[in-house]
């Protein structure tokens, strides 16, 4: 007799994926190369297994109900739980790393990212690089669940095994900003918390996939507008949908150019960034890891990541 678990299979679950990323069966079974009514039939199979349904099917999209959704979730999960055990399987079986990916936190300069991808790329090493973009204690996160090798930008949180390593990677200071047609502009100084929580805040999403995550700078009761990003953050402010503090050598450009205004706060933020990675005596870190941990080494490489004006951002439309 099989368990629902023996029909939730690595195939079951990208098949599962594919539907909910195309939107309908006909478009999946496409992507997949398969004909729609073997789609449909192993659907149908999962949903009796598990004594539910998956997908609303009254119109002509799929569209996940709340089950559906969850297990769409979880799908993501335990395929990346796959790919991190075959990788350590791999690293235990070579001498470079099979495959290596740095999670890299909203606040770090990509495009410096970018030129440290471009020179390991350069060695010709075996190793396959990725990149992840996450925000807040997600960053720290993709590296305690196996999901990165190498996290940069990471907040620190108490309780970490004692095989994650880390090292600060420096301060980042944050200025309160908003746009000069902003009411908060030409409020009195300093901002007080009773004044700021009569308007939206703009936040950047915590990418942690469990837990509640980290929410750092919002009042009780205030409006917020929850954005991904440290660059879209930055976009909504320049735009005038909110106000926030954001990090000073991101807005400074902005500031200089008259595009956005710093307000004094009853409160002074700052942050220190974290470099962490996962490595120990029984599993000591492999040539990828050496060679990244050996360049972000370099103060001026510290320094660019934290400080340079991401050159990314364009003008508010």
């Amino acid at each position: 007799m099989t368990a629902p678990r023996d029909w939730l299979t690595p195939d079951t679950l990208l098949m599962l994926q594919a539907i909910g990323r195309e939107g309908s069966f006909a478009a999946a079974a496409r992507a997949l190369g398969v004909v729609p009514s073997a789609l449909t039939y192993r659907v149908r199979q999962l949903e009796d297994a598990l004594d539910v349904l998956l997908f609303d099917r009254s119109s002509r999209q799929a569209q996940p109900t709340a089950a559906g959704q969850e297990l769409l979730r979880e799908a993501d999960r335990l395929l990346g739980d796959l790919d991190a055990v075959a990788n350590r399987i791999r690293r235990v079986a070579t001498g470079w790393e099979a495959a290596f990916t740095v999670a890299v936190d909203s606040l770090i300069a990509q495009d410096v990212v970018l030129d440290l991808s471009e020179a390991f790329l350069a060695l010709g090493s075996p190793t396959r690089l990725r990149i992840r973009h996450e925000t807040l204690s997600g960053t720290l996160a993709a590296l305690t669940n196996g999901l990165a090798d190498l996290a940069i930008g990471a907040v620190l949180e108490p309780g970490l095994a004692s095989d994650i390593q880390h090292t600060p990677l420096g301060e980042v200071d944050f200025v309160f900003a908003v746009a000069p047609q902003h009411p908060l502009a030409t409020a009195p100084e300093p901002l007080s918390d009773a004044l700021l929580q009569q308007h939206r805040a703009v936040a950047v999403a915590d990418s942690v996939h469990r837990g509640q995550g980290l929410t750092i700078g919002l009042l009780g009761g205030q409006e917020v507008f929850t954005v991904p990003d440290m660059r879209t953050k930055l976009q909504a402010q320049l735009r005038g949908l909110g106000a926030g503090f954001l990090p000073q050598p991101l807005a400074q450009p902005h500031i200089d150019a008259g595009r956005l205004v710093v307000r004094q706060t009853t409160k002074v933020r700052r942050s220190t960034a974290h470099l962490a990675w996962r490595a120990s005596r029984q599993k000591p870190a492999g040539p990828a890891l050496r060679w990244w941990l050996d360049q972000l080494a370099n103060p001026k490489t510290r320094d660019a990541l934290l400080q340079q004006p991401l050159r990314v951002y364009s003008e508010p439309l």
